[in-house]
């Protein structure tokens, strides 16, 4: 029996070793491999080994320098015995070596030619421990997954890596054949503790599975894909084969003839409109696709089929949640959601589908088209807008005929095609501002639409077929009455929005606009604050229009304003550049949120802090951001002279303040008269000659002058702002006034205006816009306001908050008038 403590020689390794540095990745202990020489040192060191005990240490490079030394070298590697060497034809060799064992370079002998080093040789430790018996196990069974489900994987392999007899050899095998990194092969040469080489050698396993699974999905979908490919294929090409046969046409037309008859039969037209369809989808079958006749008969069929035709379901309001709809939308207006929720409650009352028209008549920026659009979603239908402002063809409403080039369809017909429905909510915007043209009227091509009568069945042009649109909730807007046809007028079910007084815009202000403005300019919520001051100031001087649209664009000026002051602050630029150089240190690309240092995460809040800084906006800080008032104080106008009185107007912007001013001079023979100025309309000036008229007849009357005092003077009667148009019969007592102040010589009370149209005999007849008016008056500092007894019905309509602090005094009669301002 052999003494176990005697080694065979060819087993003895030497501590003194010679360096063969290899450029890929390391070699294992255990194992036979091929290994191909060229380099000049490489040749001399596997000489000189071959001379002595050849064995030679084989070293992975740690870069890839050119002539490498030991400086460049892992200091772990693996002896290995040379088995073999066969002489290649270009002067290098091809090695057949055997690893045995690690071993870790203690001190270099030679630098190079060849490399040489003192070596001292690494053992396994822990390497008979239950765990790593369970990992051996382990690691079997996982390679075994692997090798199964991959070709490269030899039936040698397999056997090889079952044979092995020592746990950290299979541990040194598997790390050999995974498609690892080579610097993590380095890593588990380097491991002596056998179970920790053997745990690092699992999780590439783990790995290596992992891209297996994803590997084969992809290559699954990918195959997938091609078998689906190629039996679409096939079978297209033996529907066609039997087509073929059968003698039934292949191509795209045949397939769109199809198409257009099984979607036109579902609908199940009857009369007039089956006839019309039939014919057209026969005429589409016997077309040539190359003519133009194709094209146009083509998208005939696809806008019919694309209509809703089928009668829409039934309807169900709630009623409550329409009124949350509204009030979470708009504040105040609640004489038009009162008018909005009755209308709701009707139609549900009814059970009736069938659509109306809502007419709403307000200044700009009032929140019409918002008004609208809450409607939709109170009645949980679709919504459709377009403007016909400026519109001048009556196509653009009712469709061109087919027969012309590009022929399209009306905005009602292309509405539907939109929305999918047939009860949807339109809304047609600026209808007061359509014009007409040799092209047509478009204002009476709508009075079809929006005729119950007829829109049941309304012909669209390109259509040309009967289509019901009377289930269609048609809602307008215009900013006046004026140029609104009266027959449109007549259909429209008429609802006002008079306009907001400054404490309904300072509401809206803080509940509406200030949160969209804050977001819109990049601002957190809260972050800019305003005094009730600052609020009232801006609506006072700055956006005093009957809507809020201009508040809106102040409160935006106000903090695009601070949002350049807050980038352009030396302390979120000194923020900045910090998180800047700290994001330049860790490399090009910003690192993941989870992954940031605390230094970045400390940098990203004081930026986010300093951008975050918020502001407090008083009374005294608007001039700095939106620059003089628009309105001042210094601009009231006051009657302070004889010939001057105030008088109240309505305009489309809203509530206004007239000045008129009348002066007399003398006049010569046929002189004398009345002139005009002030950009008046017929209306205005009709009411200043009736005034002039009942001024001359009352001062002759009551001898306040002789008639030589009219013979003998020229007046001049002045509305000051004479670029704007004005026009209008609620003048008519304010122009009374000022002369009879001119005649007399006399001024008349302070802080007093008035509105009123006069007849011919002095009655005064009532006006409308008496809210507007009255807001006007209040912003102007009146106090006491002269009213037609017939309006005082309107004064429930405003405000109490308007009316407080204004005295409405009712008139009859002209004479009233006259002793009440003097």
């Amino acid at each position: 029996m052999p003494d176990p403590s005697i080694v065979p020689a060819d087993q003895i390794l030497s501590n003194k070793l010679v360096l063969i540095p290899l450029a890929g990745r390391p070699i294992f202990p255990g194992i036979f491999t091929p290994l191909m020489v060229n380099a000049a040192d490489d040749l001399k060191a596997i000489e000189q080994a071959s001379s002595g005990d050849s064995l030679v240490g084989i070293v992975m490079l740690r870069n890839d320098a050119e002539r490498p030394c030991t400086d460049d070298l892992h200091k772990v590697g693996t002896v290995a015995r040379i088995v073999k060497k066969i002489n290649l034809p270009d002067g290098g060799l091809n090695i057949f070596i055997s690893t045995i064992k690690r071993f870790r370079i203690k001190r270099v002998i030679s630098e190079r030619e060849p490399m040489c080093a003192i070596v001292e040789y690494l053992e396994d430790t822990e390497d008979d421990t239950f765990e790593v018996k369970a990992l051996t196990r382990a690691l079997i069974s996982e390679m075994k997954e692997i090798s199964e489900n991959n070709p490269l994987f030899s039936e040698e392999m397999r056997l090889n890596m079952v044979n092995i007899d020592h746990p950290g050899k299979i541990a040194d095998f598997i790390a050999s054949i995974l498609n690892v990194d080579k610097n993590d092969q380095q890593r588990v040469l380097e491991m002596e503790n056998v179970r920790q080489r053997m745990e690092t050698v699992l999780v590439f396993i783990k790995k290596e599975q992992e891209l297996l699974r994803i590997q084969k999905k992809i290559q699954t979908e990918i195959n997938d894909k091609v078998e689906k490919n190629q039996r679409e294929y096939f079978l297209k090409e033996e529907l066609k084969s039997i087509k073929e046969e059968l003698g039934m046409t292949t191509d795209a037309k045949s397939s769109d003839y199809q198409k257009f008859k099984e979607k036109l039969d579902s609908l199940h037209f009857t009369g007039e409109i089956k006839e019309t369809v039939d014919s057209e989808l026969e005429k589409f079958s016997l077309m040539d696709p190359s003519s133009a006749e194709y094209i146009v008969s083509r998208n005939y069929l696809e806008t019919i089929a694309s209509l809703p035709w089928k009668e829409p379901d039934p309807e169900y309001y709630d009623l409550d949640r329409a009124k949350e709809i509204l009030d979470e939308d708009h504040y105040g207006l609640d004489d038009v959601k009162k008018r909005i929720i009755e209308y709701l409650a009707v139609r549900r009352l009814k059970k009736d589908n069938k659509g109306s028209i809502i007419l709403l008549v307000g200044p700009p920026g009032v929140g019409k088209t918002s008004v609208g659009r809450s409607v939709a979603r109170a009645m949980n239908k679709p919504f459709f807008r377009f403007s016909v402002g400026g519109m001048r063809d009556e196509a653009e409403i009712k469709g061109h005929r087919r027969t012309y080039i590009g022929a399209m369809p009306g905005k009602i017909i292309q509405g539907l095609k939109i929305v999918k429905t047939k009860a949807p909510v339109f809304m047609i915007d600026e209808i007061d501002k359509m014009g007409q043209s040799y092209q047509g009227d478009p204002a009476s091509a709508l009075l079809e639409v929006l005729d119950p009568e007829q829109n049941v069945s309304f012909r669209d042009h390109y259509l040309d077929l009967p289509f019901d649109v009377s289930d269609i909730v048609f809602i307008l807007t215009a900013n006046t009455f004026d140029s609104i046809p009266e027959p449109l007028l007549d259909r429209a079910e008429i609802i006002s929005l008079s306009g907001y007084i400054d404490q309904e815009k300072m509401e809206i202000g803080k509940k509406y606009l200030l949160p969209k403005s804050l977001d819109k300019n990049g601002l957190k919520k809260n972050q800019v604050k305003y005094t009730k001051e600052a609020f009232h100031l801006i609506a006072e001087s700055y956006a005093r229009e009957a809507g809020v649209r201009n508040f809106e664009k102040n409160l935006d000026k106000i903090h695009r304003k601070y949002a350049t002051e807050l980038i352009m602050s030396q302390e979120v630029k000194d923020a900045t550049a910090a998180l800047d150089k700290l994001l330049a240190d860790t490399g090009d690309q910003a690192p993941a949120p989870k992954k940031e240092s605390s230094e970045i995460k400390a940098a990203r809040t004081a930026l986010s802090k300093a951008l975050s800084k918020p502001l407090s906006i008083a009374a005294a800080d608007i001039e700095k951001y939106l620059g003089k008032p628009v309105f001042n104080e210094e601009e009231i106008l006051k009657a302070d002279k004889p010939g001057t009185a105030l008088g109240l107007a309505w305009t489309s912007m809203g509530g206004d303040t007239l000045l008129i001013e009348a002066m007399d001079m003398p006049a010569g023979p046929g002189k004398e008269g009345l002139m005009l100025t002030g950009q008046l309309g017929d209306v205005m000036k009709e009411s200043a000659s009736i005034a002039m008229s009942w001024v001359r007849m009352f001062a002759l009357k009551e001898k306040i002058c002789k008639v030589e005092w009219f013979d003998k003077h020229f007046i001049h009667l002045h509305v000051p702002e004479g670029a704007t148009p004005k026009d209008g019969p609620s003048a008519g007592i304010t122009m009374a006034t000022a002369l009879m102040s001119l005649v007399r010589g006399k001024k008349i009370k302070a802080n007093l205006a008035m509105t009123g149209e006069l007849s011919l005999t002095g009655k005064v007849l009532p006006i409308g816009g008496l809210k507007e008016k009255t807001v006007a008056a209040k912003r102007n500092k009146v106090k006491t306001i002269i009213i037609p007894r017939q309006n005082l019905r309107d004064l429930d309509d405003i405000p109490d908050i308007v009316k407080k602090g204004l005295s409405f005094l009712p008139v009859s009669t002209m004479e009233e008038v006259l002793s009440l301002v003097f």
